[in-house]
């Protein structure tokens, strides 16, 4: 679904802009306002390790884009359902996770696209359509080319296999991101846990030079600011920063500090 008066994500990554978002865990409204308040450009909604129905997940990209901010599903697996319930929702990306082969993750970007760029099932009466109103599009034609060229599809490298042939990932017309998943990659590479290890880090470099080359972006996740720093100067364009979970858990511990030290001067007196 577009967002009136924006530019796409994807148009505004092939003019070079840095894209920033978060992985969203909470199946709570609210919390998606603020983000997008506080200007997160985007929300990925984590259906691969969220508690989200279909309902859920359509209801959070509803609340995001009610706030002028973008709503990326990652679905819970490749599957073609998966992926059509997340284009008919009216996400402005499909985030799709652990893909073992270059067969698959060709297959999981046919998914999101139209005939003849893919083989995604029609659908004219969705959210992402307009519901047949024409409030965001002049005919159905003008949906299906949004969708073929304008939804942004994102496939997720997130093992060895992968990495080491982003080359032919790169060659999928219909992939435009490529996200480095640091947390499985360090599995693969087994240094499980360790995504700042060498052996993660020659991966992520190879994977950015070579996608960068081939005209792709590049997306990695970042845990903090440093990495997210490291990872912009090193060319990503699409962040996947923290998660409003962290972000919950910081604020709260910071809070508990600041009591605990009141305690403990009441204690003293």
């Amino acid at each position: 679904m577009r967002i009136p008066g924006c530019k796409t994500m994807k148009q505004r990554l092939q003019e070079g802009e840095v894209l920033f978002g978060t992985f969203y865990k909470f199946n709570c409204a609210p919390v998606v306002e603020m983000l997008g308040m506080v200007g997160m450009d985007f929300i990925i909604i984590d259906a691969e390790h969220g508690d989200y129905s279909y309902r859920d997940m359509q209801d959070m990209c509803r609340v995001a884009n009610g706030v002028g901010m973008n709503a990326v599903i990652r679905v819970p697996s490749s599957s073609a359902e998966h992926i059509l319930h997340a284009g008919d929702m009216g996400a402005q990306g499909i985030q799709v996770p652990n893909a073992k082969t270059v067969e698959e993750a060709r297959a999981a970007a046919e998914n999101m696209r139209y005939a003849p760029e893919g083989t995604r099932g029609l659908g004219l009466t969705t959210r992402a359509s307009g519901y047949c109103l024409g409030s965001n599009f002049i005919d159905n034609k003008g949906y299906i080319d949004y969708v073929n060229h304008d939804l942004l599809s994102v496939i997720m490298v997130e093992n060895e296999e992968l990495a080491s042939k982003i080359d032919q990932l790169c060659d999928i017309p219909q992939a435009d991101v490529f996200f480095i998943g640091t947390g499985d990659l360090s599995q693969s590479c087994g240094v499980t846990g360790q995504p700042g290890h060498p052996k993660v880090q020659e991966l992520v470099k190879h994977v950015i030079e070579t996608v960068r080359a081939k005209g792709k972006i590049g997306g990695i996740y970042a845990g903090n600011i440093s990495d997210v720093q490291k990872y912009v100067d090193m060319g990503f364009q699409y962040i996947g920063f923290s998660s409003e979970m962290n972000f919950i858990a910081e604020k709260l511990k910071d809070v508990m500090h600041g009591i605990d030290g009141v305690k403990a001067s009441i204690k003293k007196q």
